[in-house]
């Protein structure tokens, strides 16, 4: 901040900085987690003390999210994404950069309480922060397949998987073992505020692949030269005992039911999980994990 110049003989002294101006943003600016006083009104970058209703994400091609990782992994990917800005007294200084950054871009962020920030992400994990930002724009199967043309490859295809913390979980197991994509016929329930905060920051490097009919997808990529991949709990060759193609679309189904039939009957592999037999499967973010971890240790590890 620069100094103030010396004052003349018989010069009025400085009165207090006025909402708005260029002194008063410079202290925003300079710790712009301060609450706001009454000399100083513009602590925050936002003219009204009560936090602005969010639009529907649904509509609105918006997201929320929140979780520390989450928002400060989104902030290094996407910016430019970020609306608004919703955090606590608490978190506020250590992520001062972002405000800064939200204050020169002319974006809102807002000071509130834990019961406004509940409010805000509809959920009590929010982590004292909430971001609303554009969501991710989704692919179609389609058109990733037309513009990949790597010789080694792993998709994963979810038929009818929605729990939120499951798909958080298994889009930070991708992005740990450096799986591209996700298909799924509702690919924004990748990124809803539950499942990202879930991935705690691995829903950034994921691409969400949104496919109609998920067996004609399936074809799209057998055609493409992909092998297909399913499990059973009941059949099916040893994980630990084959040798996975580097090309390959790893399928789950519905967390009770497992893939459906048409999707079943298309499948090149079907892998089980050896173990002691003593419960009947394994979480589908469990098995995601464990597949995939070997699928990289053959062909990345």
């Amino acid at each position: 901040m620069m100094a103030d110049k010396p004052k003349r003989a018989g010069h009025k002294a400085q009165r207090p900085a006025k909402p708005g101006s260029n002194d008063s943003q410079q202290n925003a600016l300079t710790k712009p987690w301060l609450k706001k006083t009454s000399q100083n009104k513009a602590a925050t970058h936002s003219n009204k003390a009560q936090s602005k209703p969010l639009r529907s994400p649904e509509l609105a091609a918006e997201s929320k999210v929140y979780g520390d990782n989450a928002c400060r992994v989104l902030f290094s990917q996407r910016p430019e994404a970020i609306i608004r800005l919703y955090i606590s007294q608490q978190m506020a200084p250590k992520f001062a950069d972002v405000m800064k950054y939200l204050a020169s871009e002319k974006k809102a962020y807002h000071i509130v309480d834990d019961a406004e920030l509940e409010k805000v992400a509809a959920s009590q994990h929010h982590g004292g922060i909430v971001l609303l930002v554009k969501r991710k724009p989704f692919v179609s199967i389609a058109n990733y397949l037309r513009d990949n043309n790597s010789r080694q490859d792993c998709l994963l295809a979810l038929d009818g998987v929605g729990n939120p913390h499951n798909l958080g979980a298994i889009a930070r197991t991708c992005a740990h073992f450096g799986v591209t994509g996700i298909i799924m016929r509702e690919p924004q329930l990748l990124q809803s505020g539950a499942a990202l905060r879930t991935a705690e920051g691995g829903g950034e490097f994921i691409a969400p692949l949104s496919c109609d009919d998920m067996p004609l997808a399936l074809k799209l990529c057998k055609d493409a030269g992909y092998s297909l991949v399913t499990t059973s709990s009941h059949g099916g060759q040893s994980l630990y005992k084959i040798a996975l193609p580097q090309k390959v679309v790893i399928v789950f189904g519905e967390e009770m039911f497992g893939v459906s039939k048409a999707v079943a009957n298309s499948a090149d592999i079907a892998l089980q999980i050896p173990g002691s037999g003593k419960v009947e499967s394994l979480n589908v973010s469990v098995a995601a994990s464990l597949i995939v971890g070997e699928w990289y240790r053959q062909h990345l590890g």
